[in-house]
């Protein structure tokens, strides 16, 4: 019985994670909007599954700052301000400053002439790479899937899950509101940054002031763009 129990929880906690990836990834693509509301039991049913994990699921999403909750209405997609936005990029910059001051101060946790630095570098890049070419082409859901995996595996060069774990929220976020106001543009082609294996390049050779100047740049023009578009 103890067995079959445990399947059980470990089933519906898979179920749960789907669950909320799948959402997220709706609210991410834009197919769920800033504002839209729904219930437990619709996105249950949408999905054939019990209340629970939906429940579950939802209340996760919430905690994450992407749904807000209402004990009367359910669930609704969180709509995010344009200052909201402007304290994301300033969060996710404090964030990223850190990292590079530990790379000033620790040469030997980003050693370039070590081959399991080296190889997951690589993989970074080629996450970079398909990046560029998404935003090349406008394609914003396949370049936010890449951009994510792209910090999350940076990041995690620095062997700290903490910081990877909570970098990687603040992008989610940070890209659910820009999603938020990307929707009025019909092109998204040379609005979308493309710098990740320019800034992947700069970090792997040690040149920081190069790296730190990308990322300033890169946020400064988000902010503008967000700015230009609410005022739009």
């Amino acid at each position: 019985m103890s067995g079959s129990s445990g399947n059980g929880a470990v089933t519906r906690s898979t179920l749960r994670q789907q669950i909320a990836d799948a959402l997220r990834d709706e609210v991410l693509a834009g197919r769920l909007q800033a504002g839209q509301e729904f219930t437990v039991k619709e996105i249950a049913e949408q999905y054939g599954v019990s209340a629970t994990p939906v429940r579950e699921a939802l209340v996760d999403l919430s905690a994450q700052g992407l749904l807000e909750a209402d004990q009367h209405r359910g669930f609704r997609v969180h709509e995010y301000s344009v200052d909201d936005y402007r304290g994301m990029i300033e969060a996710r910059a404090l964030i990223i400053e850190g990292m590079f001051l530990r790379l000033d101060e620790d040469a030997e946790r980003f050693r370039p002439d070590d081959p399991r630095i080296a190889a997951a570098v690589a993989g970074v890049r080629r996450r970079g790479e398909e990046a560029q070419r998404a935003a090349a082409a406008g394609d914003l859901t396949v370049l936010i899937g890449y951009d994510l995996r792209f910090w999350r595996e940076l990041s995690a060069l620095f062997r700290n899950p903490y910081l990877t774990d909570f970098l990687h929220r603040l992008r989610v976020q940070t890209w659910v509101c820009t999603v938020q106001h990307l929707r009025v543009l019909t092109d998204l082609r040379g609005h979308l940054w493309s710098g990740h294996t320019d800034l992947v390049d700069a970090l792997y050779h040690r040149d920081n002031d190069t790296a730190r100047a990308m990322l300033a740049a890169y946020n400064a023009d988000s902010v503008a763009l967000i700015e230009r578009l609410a005022a739009g």
